[in-house]
């Protein structure tokens, strides 16, 4: 199969002719239609995730189709339509059972743990456990769009944030991430301010919703424009970038009680980051983390797609080729990309 390798980290990829995978027993190989291009992928590449062995494929946000089954498989069957969590779990630890697949003790993350799905094909283990069916009329780049960003943004607002109707959230950083949380929040029926140092960022992010728009380029005082605007603060404010700035501001932008959902990745040097901590003492804050979702959450999200109130296809800002990422990649953090990155031409 043709696959994206990096051999150093922060080295140009390459495409490289490598090995067909095989299956495990309990696991499948899925035909890979399309997968998105992650930031996540980026922090990867950029060797700040502990669990890469090079050399290296990267990719963990994707959708296609099972072409060989493990014989110990019983739900899934050559052919099906598929996506699969980014956190894939063990299905049988104790956190399994309490049913937070998505901070599984034992989990596996595909494009980290092992070689991902920048490639024509890729390997999951414990398929029963882990592997969500797709919609007839869902089209492999939505399903792929979903991947990390969208379901992690939708267990941060409607799992840990809690969102509903009426209620102000303030959203920090309008990329993949970003953008996913705005539309679910407005799906909710909540007022969302999006928050940006692109314009052509906040044009999408009010686009797809944003009531209220803040560029934090212009204007450096974000936390208290929040506050004059909501009148005392939001109920709920994520850091969708990940970076220890923002999310200090994010935590000074809550109004008293408020929840502060840390949804980008504070790697590297932003691991130990500052926090307002007198303020989440005297006004009672809520500091909680989201991590990817379970394989059983995905069908309220499906229902709401098939719904039509939520469209994750709007999200979607170009569609590149294999090759083409081998540029893509090491340039991310430049945020040049407006919406999602969709590989689907192998």
């Amino acid at each position: 199969m043709k696959a994206l390798i990096y051999e150093q980290f922060q080295t140009l990829p390459s495409i490289q002719t490598v090995p067909d995978p095989t299956p495990d027993p309990d696991g499948v190989i899925i035909a890979v239609k399309a997968t998105g291009l992650c930031r996540s992928d980026w922090h990867g590449w950029m060797g700040h995730d502990a669990d890469i062995q090079l050399p290296h494929v990267p990719g963990h946000e994707f959708a296609g189709i099972v072409s060989e089954v493990g014989s110990h498989v019983k739900k899934w069957r050559v052919g099906d339509r598929v996506t699969v969590p980014f956190v894939c779990a063990c299905g049988v630890c104790p956190t399994c059972h309490s049913g937070n697949q998505q901070i599984c003790d034992d989990q596996s993350q595909p494009g980290f743990t092992h070689w991902g799905s920048f490639a024509e094909f890729v390997k999951i283990n414990r398929a029963d456990s882990n592997l969500v069916a797709l919609p007839e009329e869902m089209n492999f780049d939505t399903a792929a769009s979903l991947g990390c960003r969208f379901a992690t943004s939708f267990r941060a607002v409607v799992d840990q944030g809690k969102v509903s109707a009426g209620q102000w959230v303030a959203v920090f950083g309008c990329g993949g991430v970003g953008l996913s949380a705005i539309m679910i929040t407005k799906a909710a029926g909540a007022n969302v301010i999006g928050i940006d140092i692109s314009a052509k960022q906040l044009d999408l992010a009010k686009s797809l919703g944003a009531d209220f728009l803040i560029n934090s380029k212009e204007n450096t005082e974000v936390a208290a424009a929040i506050l004059e605007l909501t009148k005392g603060g939001v109920h709920v404010s994520l850091d969708a970038l990940g970076n220890s700035r923002v999310a200090y501001q994010s935590v000074s932008s809550l109004r008293k009680r408020g929840k502060h959902i840390q949804v980008g990745l504070l790697l590297d040097r932003e691991k130990d980051s500052p926090m307002p901590m007198n303020l989440v003492i005297a006004k009672e804050l809520e500091i909680l983390g989201s991590h990817g979702m379970q394989a059983w959450r995905y069908p309220e999200m499906m229902e709401m797609i098939k719904l039509g109130k939520l469209k994750p296809e709007k999200l979607i800002g170009q569609a590149i080729s294999l090759s083409d990422a081998c540029q893509e990649l090491p340039a991310m953090n430049r945020f040049e990309n407006e919406g999602i990155t969709i590989i689907n031409q192998f």
